[in-house]
């Protein structure tokens, strides 16, 4: 009689759960789930519902340190993509980089040149493969996060909110880039993220984490929320910042990353830069911040501005063990001081209930980032500068921050944020620049900007701007 041989899954979880030192309770708590190999799956949830956990158990080199119990089981090698494309990186140059795993695995050179080039032309890397990782967009970082851990031939791939910091066109080419290694290459995916519209065209299941548990699976399809944007712009206060012919660089023998910036932002305004990776936001954002001094051009504050700058990595705020002593770092030092009151509060506004002992490296990314802005939140400033807030965060998290902005702005204060969430922009923001090449090709309200634009396009994900109209229709 024949045997059938039946393959194991790609990865399995029976009876696991997982909690961290000093929580009230397990992030994951008597889990069961099972990805076949060869499959595209997604996996969502709240934020801090354990997704960036559940990815990180199935690779001992990056566990979380905690109490485990049940088993884990993963079939081959996994390779994992983190959401922060920077947090991975460790080489200088493109190739160095894309050999530094092979290197540390002890793959000979002739086997290991033959990898590294095959890779790099399977995602048609040869116009940067000799680029310096620090002349890279974001989109090109985290491409290339995804081919080094492809040389690797792992049989799985872990990816932590793959396309968060992506523009929308980045974004689509990496989601395409992730079919291909799955269907042309059979490797078996798992991307944890809060927005499965990019991704589920390519996927076939969904997973969703809830109270520590995976629920039932479920199939993937397109389907876009409603488009929803503000009825009016309302009044703005006067300038607070303000920006004329700007020109700023990181090396004076390099082309300019600002080129000419003009720009005013007024109190009691939410101004949006957007535009593709490695255009100038994050760089515009440090001007005005004071972070970096333009080398050419007018930059003038408001006098007495109590300001707050939230960078892309929320890492850079935290010096504290926990969460509560987080938030207490400045309460005595702020321009407005605070109570130990406020911090209970602010921990109890963001979701952040119970994760007053935690030390902040073991929260989620999203949760980190919430904290983050708490803790400049709780200083009251007069400038909020903001670098991809939302990255991370779910829904409700999104509805939450774009409610306090709000408040913020009523209050007089004004807030530039750059970001790639379409969706947020339209729903939150009074005025909307756009930039390309280093400049502002465009400053508008963002109903008449995304009313006209065929690329940059809102998907509102839940976030709600009530009695207004539809610019998906306008459009047509």
């Amino acid at each position: 009689m024949e045997t059938v041989s039946i393959a194991a899954p790609a990865l399995l979880m029976r009876g696991f759960s997982f909690a961290y030192p000093r929580a009230d309770a397990p992030v994951l708590d008597n889990l069961d789930m099972a990805v076949e190999q060869g499959e595209f799956v997604l996996l969502t949830g709240d934020t801090g519902s354990g997704k960036t956990t559940l990815l990180r158990c199935f690779k001992p080199e990056i566990e979380p340190v905690g109490t485990r119990s049940g088993e884990v089981v993963c079939t081959g090698t996994a390779g994992y993509v983190s959401q922060n494309p920077d947090a991975q990186i460790v080489c200088d140059t493109v190739w160095h980089e894309m050999a530094f795993g092979l290197e540390n695995a002890g793959v000979p050179a002739d086997e290991m040149r033959v990898r590294v080039a095959e890779t790099a032309y399977f995602f048609g890397m040869e116009p940067w493969f000799n680029a310096k990782v620090n002349e890279l967009s974001g989109g090109q970082k985290q491409l290339l996060n995804l081919a080094a851990a492809l040389a690797l031939r792992p049989a799985v791939l872990l990816l932590d909110e793959p396309t968060a910091q992506l523009d929308p066109l980045a974004a689509r080419d990496f989601a395409h880039a992730l079919f291909r290694v799955n269907r042309e290459l059979g490797v078996t995916v798992v991307a944890a993220t809060h927005e499965p519209r990019l991704l589920s065209p390519y996927a076939g299941r969904i997973l969703h984490l809830e109270n520590g548990k995976v629920a039932a699976g479920s199939a993937c399809g397109p389907g876009d929320a409603a488009i929803d944007m503000p009825a009016s712009r309302p009044d703005v206060g006067p300038a607070i910042c303000q920006l004329r012919d700007v020109f700023a660089t990181y090396d004076r023998d390099a082309r300019p990353v600002l080129r000419g910036v003009t720009l005013q932002v007024s109190r009691s305004s939410i101004h949006a830069l957007i535009g593709g990776n490695g255009c100038g936001k994050t760089t515009l954002l440090k001007v005005m911040a004071g972070v970096m001094e333009p080398y050419r051009g007018r930059l003038a504050r408001e006098s007495r501005c109590a300001q707050a700058y939230l960078p892309q990595d929320p890492h850079a705020l935290f010096m504290a063990d926990s969460a509560a002593e987080e938030l207490a770092l400045w309460k005595a030092s702020a321009l407005h001081p605070y109570t130990d009151e406020d911090i209970a509060g602010a921990l109890a506004r963001f979701g952040l209930q119970g994760c007053g002992d935690r030390h902040p490296f073991d929260l989620s990314g999203g949760q980190q980032q919430l904290l983050a802005f708490a803790k400049l939140a709780l200083t009251r400033p007069d400038f909020y500068l903001l670098d991809e807030p939302t990255k991370g965060l779910d829904a409700r998290a999104r509805a939450l921050l774009a409610s306090v902005l709000r408040e913020e702005a009523a209050r007089g204060a004004a807030v530039v944020l750059a970001t790639h969430d379409m969706g947020f922009v339209a729903a939150v923001c009074d005025a909307v620049s756009f930039m390309f090449d280093g400049q502002i090709a465009a400053t508008e309200p963002p109903a008449a900007f995304f009313a006209k634009n065929l690329f940059f396009r809102p998907f509102m994900d839940g976030i709600d701007a009530p009695d207004a109209p539809d610019v998906t229709r306008e459009a047509r």
